[in-house]
Formats: structure tokens, sequence, C-alpha cells
């Protein structure tokens, strides 16, 4: 793991297209229901191309047009949740304003097993795919289907996750967002929603990924510039609404003068608002909640007075994904990392932005 306020009357939830989609199968060959949310897609923080960036001269490889090539999308956890469900409509989506017919976009789906993801990949070069469109799992380990790209020639996109690998020599570039920033902004927002004072518990993303340790850092290190408020307690939810609920149930035993919660996602700060309400308890009032993602239901948590804050993390890279494909094919030069703009919500403007989020 830094957009518009047009609000939509007509939605369909992230929600009730997650029921839908937990039945999938992880090859998604059929197209999902829209679900992305009426928000805008994400874009770069700045325009201006690398001068020095990967170019077609640099990797020797092929030119092949976005548009009338075999693209393969690799995502990595199950679509239960509305980041998920939001990315990969918005890969769905660009590829039918582009007109590519549908059996020329090729969807797996890891459901959050690494090894899986890398048979995934290499499934998909073997099928014809031309470029790659990679969300990773984690940030390390998928070194060998990167290398199975690369010795196909085949450019290498990846979304949301960075990977440990070189740019435009394991994989061309990085889309997504500045995660340090993002737990710098959470902090900002703890910050005035505590009014500087109160004991802060932190509910972990999973490990072994870049989002988790920048939104910890960043939260961490601007939170310090506040001697009101202390991290009294850390511990992993996995990103996940369940576990986050359990771990928050936990907390609440163990610190029962806890003020406040960051949750490096939205669904386990929806988990945290379950657990908090059932032990009596007032989110938003008793104890503060700020989190990142833009989901719809956090978002109407705010307008509803039961959240406080949520850093937005744009998951409709479909756009960006396919202009920068199409620029490396028409030889520019791509940067190593694509840092994407996002959105902030709070009570100021969550009941008029809340059709902005996913």
């Amino acid at each position: 793991m830094p957009l518009s306020t047009r609000p939509r009357l007509v939605l369909v939830t992230a929600a009730a297209a997650a029921l839908t989609l937990t039945s999938c199968t992880a090859r998604e060959e059929t197209p999902a229901a829209p679900s992305s949310g009426g928000g805008p897609a994400a874009s770069a923080s700045s325009a201006a191309p690398s001068a020095d960036g990967c170019t077609l001269a640099k990797t020797g490889y092929p030119k092949i047009d976005p548009k009338t090539a075999v693209i393969g999308f690799s995502q990595s956890e199950k679509e239960a949740n509305p980041f998920r469900i939001a990315e990969t409509q918005s890969i769905r989506d660009q590829a039918a304003k582009l007109g590519i017919p549908t059996d020329k976009l090729l969807v797996t789906n890891a459901q959050s097993d690494l090894n899986r993801q890398i048979s995934d990949i290499k499934s998909l070069l073997d099928r014809g795919a031309q470029l790659l469109i990679v969300a990773p799992l984690n940030s390390d380990g998928l070194q060998p289907a990167l290398d199975a790209a690369k010795a196909k020639k085949v450019p290498v996109v990846t979304v949301d996750r960075k990977v440990t690998s070189a740019p435009c020599t394991d994989y061309l570039t990085f889309i997504g967002s500045n995660f340090v920033e993002q737990g710098k902004r959470a902090a900002d927002a703890m910050v005035k929603a505590t009014g500087g004072n109160g004991k802060v518990a932190i509910l972990l993303g999973a490990s072994g990924n870049n989002v988790t340790t920048d939104r910890t850092s960043g939260f961490k290190d601007e939170l310090a510039k506040t001697p009101g408020l202390s991290v009294v307690a850390e511990q992993t939810g996995e990103f996940d609404r369940s576990k986050g609920q359990a771990v928050m149930e936990q907390l609440i035993q163990s610190h029962p003068d806890l003020t406040a919660v960051y949750a490096e996602n939205d669904e386990m700060g929806i988990g945290a608002v379950n657990a908090l309400k059932t032990a009596g308890k007032a989110p938003g009032k008793d104890v503060k909640v700020v989190s990142v993602d833009g989901t719809r239901n956090a978002v109407q948590l705010i307008a509803d007075g039961s959240y406080n804050a949520v850093i937005e993390s744009n998951p409709r890279f479909g756009q960006l994904a396919f202009d920068t494909l199409q620029k490396f094919a028409d030889g520019q030069p791509i940067a190593p990392s694509i840092v994407i703009t996002d959105d902030q919500y709070d009570e100021s403007n969550a009941a008029q932005k809340v059709g902005n989020a996913y």
C-alpha cells in the first residue's frame, strides 16, 4: 500500500457483489457483475514521463498493441473484499471500453495462495497472454512467475502492491498508492478525530507485503508528533473483516481504556465497529475509528456517525494500467513507479461523496 464529488443515486453495492463473487471459481472466464462504484478511475499524481524510464528499446520486447493483444490479469485474493471486486471489475471495464473481446482477457484468482498465483501467471503465459497485469499477493515470492514472463518477453505491470524485484528488468512498473503517505494521512485524521489525546490500537494488515509495512510506519511516525496519542496495541487482522472483529473483541478486553482504532483497511475497521457495538460501546464516539480504503460501507458509516475517517486507496486501476501498456508499446519511457492520487472521507464530506466509494 494518495477524486470528484459526483454522488450516484443507483449503484450496485460492493457487499451485494461480494456475495455473488464468493461462489465464483478461481479462473473467472465470464464477466463479473459491475461493482467498482461510481467514483473516478485511478490517476497518476504526476503525468510527466520518466526520461530514463523503461522503454521497448531497453527491454528488447516486441511491440504489442494492448487493444489487439491477449491480456492476462492475475488477481491475488478472493473477491469477498470490496477492493478486490472493484479492482477486477475496473480491468474488465477498461478492456470492454477498448473493444478487447472477452476471450482475449484472461482472468485468474489465486485465492490468497502465493504458489497458486505463480501457477496462475505461468498458466496465463501458456494460454497465450502477451501482456500481463498482476495484483501481487506478497511483495516477495513471485520471482519464478516474473522470470517466466521475462523468458517470453511479456511485459508485466503490477498494481496495488509492490514487488521487491527490479523494475524494467523483472517487471515493467508498479501502479499504486503511496502507502506511507496513506499512513501519515490516517494519523492526521486520527489527531483531528481525537483532539490529540488517547490510546490507539492498530489493526495490522497481512504480513509479507509493502502495504502493511508502509501504512504502519507512516502512521506511527506521524502519530509520534502528537505526544497525547500513544499506540498501546498492534495486532494482525490480515485485512479481513471477521478477523478484525475477533482481534477487536480481544483488545476491548485487554485494553478497556482504548479510545481509538486505526485499521489498515476498511474491512478490519468495519469488523472493529461490529465488535465495539457488541461490547456496548459507541464506535465513532466512545472509540474513534480511522481506516484506509474507501469502501461504500465504511464511508456510509462515517455519514451515519459510527466512523470517523477513511483515507482512500483507489482500486480502479484499469484505465491507468492499459494506458501504461499502450505508452510502452508506443515507445514512450515508463517510470519504475506510477503513484496515484487518493481522496479522503470524513464527517465533513462523507454524505456528499458516498457515491464515489466502491
